[in-house]
């Protein structure tokens, strides 16, 4: 009996259960209906105003401008390039002298045979050839190279006539941006040409000690070995830079530096004219005051110019500075190094009396220096 009673309990158990099953069955179906409706209405009433409902992007009508004609002013420019090869006498770790040979590039500025070059491409040569682009091959009269080390710039001379001469142009007004070709004898290998853009202008780069090149054209134009002393030319296919420089660090890829035209043209026309720049000179050769020099010499100061070498007769010389004195100011410039002082010099005139501050050892004097026009070159 009492099994039966057991089982009875739990079959109405169960019967219940199955009753109050399907209630919480039509809630649970029941409930998403009514959750749904709540959650139509967004949770924060605060609703975005547009800017402009009646704007709309407003479409040039007009195409972009064409890539500039590149093969035709490469076309125009290339018969006017030349390049140089040089024969350098120098000797090997046990004096033995040997013969280096050397490449480079040119452009005709004259057509009776006037080249402009880099300082570089030909210094120190015991003979110079130029090759033209139909080929031809001169030798170049050494009597008539005239160099202007300071700028890195050159002029020479071959006995030719009727040559194609480049016209030069006007860097000045050159923006950032404008396309630019160098053409040169890239890694002595024949006339190439590389296209890019003027990435900055008015550059100065540290070349050596107490030289620095000024009125430079940054350009990622491909400015390789023997692409020197090329020309840097615009879309009209005129000279506005002279190729010199090109950076060689690590990680730094696709830079190049040329000396404009206004500041190389007045340069080249000196060395034409004359066979040397006439300047303002002092007579001094200079080191700039790093670590080194204020070890080696116990300095009480960390900035300024060693006076390494006085020329016999020179302005320097009369005024009694010395090798060992250190030159801080230059009239009214502050100088802190090499390069600061001579482009302080080569912006005075010939004949400006100019003081100039210096320390002797412990002791600091000033004197007054007349500044006379650069000797030639010997």
């Amino acid at each position: 009996m009492k099994i039966k009673h057991v089982v009875i309990s739990l079959f109405l158990i169960a019967a219940l259960l199955m009753f109050s099953g399907c209630d919480v069955i039509s809630d649970i179906i029941n409930e998403p209906e009514q959750e749904s409706e709540e959650t139509t209405e967004p949770a924060d009433s605060t609703t975005t105003n547009p800017i402009d409902p009646d704007w709309e992007p407003e479409l040039s009508e007009e195409q972009s401008a064409m890539l500039p004609d590149i093969a035709t002013v490469v076309a125009q420019v290339k018969p006017s390039v030349v390049a140089i090869n040089t024969e350098v006498v120098t000797v090997d770790f046990f004096n033995r002298a040997f013969t280096q040979e050397g490449a480079g590039s040119g452009w005709i500025i004259s057509e009776d045979g006037i080249i402009v070059t880099n300082n570089h491409v030909v210094e120190d040569a015991q003979s110079i050839t130029v090759t033209l682009d139909d080929g031809k091959t001169y030798p170049v009269d050494m009597d008539t190279v005239a160099t202007d080390p300071l700028t890195d710039l050159a002029v020479m001379k071959i006995n030719a006539t009727g040559l194609p001469a480049v016209k030069v142009g006007d860097s000045s007004i050159l923006r950032l941006g404008n396309w630019v070709v160098a053409i040169g004898n890239s890694l002595g290998q024949g006339i190439r040409a590389t296209l890019g853009i003027v990435s900055l202008k008015d550059v100065s780069i540290v070349v050596d000690q107490g030289q620095t090149l000024y009125g430079l054209i940054e350009t990622d134009a491909g400015i390789n070995p023997g692409k020197s002393g090329g020309p840097l030319v615009n879309m009209a296919g005129e000279v506005i830079g002279i190729n010199s420089v090109k950076a060689a660090e690590v990680g730094v890829e696709a830079v190049g530096w040329a000396i404009s035209t206004e500041v190389a043209m007045p340069i080249i026309q000196a060395l034409i004219n004359n066979g040397y720049v006439i300047r303002p000179w002092l007579g001094v050769n200079l080191y700039t005051v790093d670590d080194y020099i204020v070890f080696r010499y116990g300095l009480s100061i960390t900035e300024g110019v060693l006076v390494t070498d006085v020329v016999e007769d020179s302005p320097a010389c009369n005024c009694e500075l010395e090798p060992g004195d250190i030159i801080v100011k230059f009239g009214d410039t502050d100088i802190t190094n090499a390069a600061e002082l001579t482009r302080a010099i080569h912006g005075s005139k010939i004949g400006d009396e100019i003081e100039i501050t210096y320390w002797r050892g412990e002791e600091k004097f000033t004197t007054v220096v007349t500044l006379i026009e650069s000797p030639p070159p010997s």
